[in-house]
């Protein structure tokens, strides 16, 4: 691009619109997505339950946020594989499975982060 056209005035609000537009559109026609937004909600739910700490909410956030990451880079991976290549491929399966594979590793690493934050926090609730 040229830099007159990124030196434009209104460009960021511009690109937040195409952000927030993506995001919209991968909420509305990704299950998955809506499951993990879903699952941070009650996250961030127990986490104001429990009075957790300033790190505690860092971490959580984080992990928060690498899943949603993750998914919404799945998600792209997916629709473009299937742009480039309607047909059904082995190849294209293998990029689609690697890219889900990412979410699984980020999620059950999410998973064992809060797990580590919460087990304690709960546990001190019940003495």
């Amino acid at each position: 691009m040229s830099s007159a056209l990124n030196d434009k005035p209104g460009k960021s609000v511009i690109g937040f619109s195409h952000a927030f537009n993506g995001l919209k559109e991968a909420i509305r026609t990704e299950r998955n997505l809506k499951l993990h937004i879903a699952f941070a909600i009650l996250v961030i739910a127990a986490g104001f339950t429990v009075r957790l700490k300033a790190a505690e909410w860092a971490v959580i956030m984080l992990a928060i946020g690498m899943v949603l990451t993750t998914e919404l880079v799945n998600t792209v991976v997916e629709k473009m594989m299937d742009y480039l290549n309607p047909d059904t491929h082995h190849s294209v399966k293998i990029i689609k499975d690697i890219a889900a594979a990412a979410v699984l590793i980020a999620a059950v690493f999410a998973a064992a982060a809060g797990l580590f934050i919460f087990l304690p926090a709960f546990y001190m609730r019940l003495q």
